[in-house]
């Protein structure tokens, strides 16, 4: 018999070490089922009730027009945002993130893997909601998915960024409250529910949850295309926020 039998130590590929994350983050958070059915609850109440009464005032005839995509963007930011930060506030100070530092994945795979299955997960939320906002009436325009799609991956990014730079800098309980404050403060100025007042194309590069929304009622309600300073706005979130969060991350 010929050959060598010796074993062969070494570090797996890079992909497939941040491959094995981004299981293990879906896995993670399918255990976690209250948070995910939460992220979704506040947007779904928002849009029923918003979309189908006349408790909030909202501009032109259609109020699913101007509801469900605000509703979409909202639920987006929940998950990428508001739930990542807390998550991983508290990994860090259970020493999760610890661990998982003295393994081959390096600070940007993990960047990156929690980065992609947040937006695993917020394709599959967006289906369900999407699918609720058509069932109830609201018809979107197909053919402007796929703008759509790519002004979602960039706030998904911008979203994360903040996210995990928060949780990076700030306490779990501290993270916890300051996630939670700006998601309200958004809510309730990003013109989700109701008419915000008109800060020009200025408040998009303010907001990113306005300028989130507004380009999903231009691309999936109205079929018009996104305007340029939208994609200025959540090109710039992304990076800024991105760039800061692999900089400033911490393990421990």
């Amino acid at each position: 018999m010929s050959g060598v039998f010796a074993p062969a130590p070494g570090r797996a590929p890079m992909r497939s070490v941040v491959a094995s994350q981004i299981r293990m983050e879906l896995t993670l958070t399918a255990r976690r089922g209250e948070a995910v059915v939460l992220a979704m609850g506040v947007p779904l109440l928002v849009l029923l009730g918003a979309g189908l009464t006349e408790v909030t005032n909202v501009p032109g005839d259609d109020r699913l027009a101007f509801v469900v995509p605000g509703v979409l963007a909202l639920t987006v930011m929940s998950t990428a945002f508001t739930g990542q930060a807390i998550t991983t506030g508290y990994e860090r100070s259970y020493g999760v993130l610890k661990r998982l530092g003295a393994s081959p994945l390096t600070r940007p795979g993990l960047l990156f893997a929690k980065t992609a299955a947040v937006l695993g997960l917020i394709v599959v939320q967006l289906i369900a909601l999407a699918a609720v906002g058509f069932a109830v009436g609201w018809r979107p325009h197909f053919e402007a998915v796929l703008p759509a799609l790519g002004i979602t991956v960039l706030a998904t990014a911008a979203y994360s960024g903040l996210a995990l730079l928060m949780a990076s800098l700030l306490r779990p309980e501290a993270t916890t409250g300051a996630a939670t404050l700006i998601y309200v403060l958004m809510l309730a100025a990003g013109g989700i529910m109701f008419a915000a007042p008109d800060l020009g194309t200025w408040g998009w590069f303010v907001l990113p949850l306005a300028a989130h929304a507004e380009a999903l009622r231009e691309t999936l309600s109205y079929g018009r295309s996104v305007p340029t300073a939208i994609w200025l706005s959540l090109g710039a979130w992304a990076l800024i926020l991105v760039t800061a969060a692999a900089r400033k991350f911490r393990w421990e």
